[in-house]
């Protein structure tokens, strides 16, 4: 089946019906609780991208170098997310979004400690630890409490707790970074982790688990060639959003000559557009899902091209950064397609989509630094976000013509 000729349905497969899970306090809480997840885990993540210039003047090292604690964070995703998923895939999922929580606090809790940078940078690998588990699971508990032809809408609403972190805890956090430490932010996380923890054991009913988990039905995920295409378009196509938003700050103060103390209201349009973006993707993705990815990524693609041109220019530069986290907020129809790929893997599948994620992070942070490190600017990091969006949409191409062909 061909894109153009995509109708308002699942195309993928026919789904089996599952009545939904009646949560204990109602939906809403429970998915308020997952949300809160992740914007406990948005604030860390993009805050540490607001506060690059003061943690690396703080810890001595130049603000490349300070980039390495965010690929330290991602690098931290991409071996927790499977490591986790298929060591503890009997364990029952409500039990394990709680540890997973708690671990999150724990790991931001050691960053606010430490004042070296080698132990900074350890400290961010192990938050990142619990970051993809977390996520995938999340998707797959919301999933569970709604009728199968919502779960689109369903996972946007808890990635929406990653939205709001870029409108309120990113901004919140860089305030505090600014004004007490850089460690006051991280700090700030690990309390918002603990609450979390405590929401989820109280709203989220136990989640059913299949006969058949075990760490070798979850490995088999691996085995799967449209699971491999869908996260590599995924780690690819991000990347270039994060080649851009890795320097976003730097490139504010030094390009757009913002003053560092209006960089959180700049940061907050990416929220807002964040928000927007998940709702829309959500939506989109439980009716044309192959569409909603494809054109999300070209999207962007234009979107940092014209990043380019418009970086000197604040009234230019403000819808651009809006347009930006529009842009990124495709993780719904992502964590769709991988449901529907995944056949018995789902939990692995679900969260190496998030691996995927942060290996775009990893991604877009080192090239960005490398064209910056060259003399190219940093507006060049618009050139490189882009074309990895371009090589997203041709993995794409790739995954939805071998479904033609099995067709």
């Amino acid at each position: 089946m061909s894109a153009s000729a995509e109708t308002p349905v699942r195309e993928e497969h026919v789904e089996r019906v599952v009545a939904p899970i009646e949560p204990p306090h109602g939906l809403g809480i429970a998915e308020l609780s997952l949300a809160l997840g992740g914007f406990a885990i948005g604030t860390a993540e993009f805050a540490a991208m607001g506060i690059l210039p003061e943690m690396a003047g703080d810890l001595h090292v130049s603000i490349p170098q300070a980039g390495h604690m965010i690929s330290a964070y991602a690098a931290g995703v991409v071996v927790g997310a499977p490591l986790i998923t298929v060591l503890l895939a009997r364990m029952p999922r409500r039990a394990l979004l709680i540890l997973l929580m708690l671990l999150y606090a724990i790991g931001n809790g050691a960053s606010a400690i430490f004042h070296s940078y080698s132990l900074v940078l350890v400290s961010r690998f192990i938050a990142g630890l619990p970051h993809g588990a977390y996520f995938g699971l999340a998707a797959l508990a919301a999933a569970a409490l709604v009728p199968p032809h919502k779960r689109g809408a369903a996972i946007g609403k808890v990635m929406l707790g990653l939205s709001v972190a870029n409108v309120i805890g990113v901004p919140v956090a860089t305030w505090l970074g600014q004004g007490l430490g850089w460690q006051a932010c991280f700090a700030a996380v690990a309390i918002i982790a603990l609450v979390t923890a405590g929401m989820i054991a109280w709203s989220v009913p136990a989640l059913p688990m299949s006969n058949k988990a075990s760490p070798l039905t979850e490995l088999g995920a691996l085995g799967r060639p449209q699971v491999l295409l869908t996260l590599l378009a995924s780690a690819v196509g991000f990347g270039g959003i994060f080649s851009v938003y890795s320097y976003v700050a730097s490139t504010l103060t030094e390009v757009t000559h913002v003053a560092s103390y209006h960089v959180p209201w700049a940061l907050a349009l990416i929220g807002v557009g964040m928000i927007l973006g998940n709702m829309a993707c959500g939506w989109l993705a439980d009716r044309w899902l192959k569409r909603t990815m494809f054109g999300m990524y070209a999207f962007t693609a234009v979107i940092l091209l014209v990043f380019v041109v418009a970086a000197p220019h604040l009234w230019a530069m403000l819808p651009i950064l809006f347009c930006v986290g529009f842009g990124s907020a495709c993780t719904p129809a992502f964590q769709s397609r991988l449901m529907d790929v995944a056949g018995d893997a789902q939990s692995l599948a679900a969260a190496l989509n998030h691996s995927a994620f942060n290996i775009a992070n990893a991604l877009g942070a080192w090239l960005g630094g490398i064209v910056i490190a060259m003399g190219f600017g940093w507006i060049a990091t618009g050139w490189v976000g882009a074309i990895l969006a371009v090589l997203g949409i041709a993995v794409l191409m790739v995954s939805f013509s071998l479904d033609r062909k099995a067709a």
